[in-house]
């Protein structure tokens, strides 16, 4: 890994953009794009289940038909463990094994077939405090752009690392056409989606990505999500509650679609299916306006 920090190409080198004041971000070579596919970016508080909902709408467009690649974008590499079964191994870890001679490695060796036809890639990260989440999600894009896996993609799906704390991990908006938000009926959590709502905006004084709106869950109720949106100029595209099967479809390594079909199931899979279409079929961008800190504070919670 010591390697990888001595051979940081020059795209990936901090510099200062107008992202915002003070900002310091990373630059993503310009000349290395998606593609034709459409493109989500989740965010969200750490432990929201962000991985649980990017896996089952992984599922979800793939059961519209639609060729979907998931990307993690965690160090802890288990975004896709429900849909592959498995740990698979990241990108930074292959090209470690290969001293970072990137047109050594076959598709094989980081691209994993899930769930029902769903790709599978876990980007991997730098050991805690020695790089930047930037420069990996930056390598696993060129990586799948040189052996054309995007070409042949309706649908990517960037499952990013907990809060929006640092230019790095925000590096997946720069990819994205649509940025989705998941939080459940409390502060915490809101608070975070505040702050994630300000980096969103950041990226897209200088990207394309917007947007799309909010998905409450683990949540009974949606009142105080319901009044923040409001508030704020968001939407809530989704409801997913709190149910044990969810926790126990993690445990089986498995997507809601392949848990034992119950009336409750059955609505939560019907809920994925219909935030999946409607993300095909496109949603508008919206120009939402986060709160200050004290006065979220203040807005949140009961009289």
């Amino acid at each position: 890994m010591t390697e990888l920090l001595r051979t940081v190409p020059m795209d990936a080198i901090p510099l200062r953009r107008g992202d915002g004041a003070g900002s310091v971000q990373v630059a993503l070579d310009p000349t290395i794009q998606i593609g034709n596919a459409k493109v989500f970016s989740v965010y969200g508080k750490g432990g929201i289940g962000k991985s649980t909902v990017s896996s089952n709408l992984s599922a979800a467009f793939s059961k519209l038909g639609k060729r979907v690649l998931q990307i993690g974008c965690d160090p802890k590499h288990d975004s896709t463990f429900t849909l592959t079964k498995k740990l698979v191994p990241t990108v930074i870890d292959v090209l470690e094994s290969v001293n970072f001679h990137s047109e050594e490695l076959r598709v094989e060796d980081f691209v994993f077939e899930g769930y029902n036809g769903v790709m599978c890639v876990e980007a991997g990260g730098p050991p805690a405090g020695t790089g930047c989440g930037g420069y990996v999600v930056g390598q696993t894009v060129k990586l799948l752009k040189e052996h054309h896996l995007l070409e042949d993609t309706d649908v990517v799906v960037f499952d990013v690392l907990g809060d929006v704390v640092c230019g790095g991990f925000a590096s997946p908006l720069q990819h994205a056409d649509r940025a989705l938000i998941v939080t459940a009926n409390d502060f915490d959590s809101i608070f975070a989606m505040n702050r994630i709502i300000a980096a969103i905006q950041a990226k897209s004084k200088n990207y394309p990505v917007r947007l799309a709106g909010v998905i409450a869950n683990r949540s009974a109720a949606s009142d105080q999500i319901d009044r923040f949106t409001s508030a704020t100029g968001l939407r809530r595209l989704a409801l997913i509650p709190d149910l044990d099967v969810i926790r126990r479809s993690r445990l089986k390594k498995s997507t809601l679609f392949e848990m034992d079909l119950s009336p409750e199931l059955e609505a939560v899979q019907n809920e994925y299916l219909r935030l999946a279409a409607t993300l095909w079929a496109g949603t508008e961008p919206l120009d939402a306006h986060p709160m200050k800190d004290r006065e979220i504070f203040d807005f949140l919670g009961f009289d």
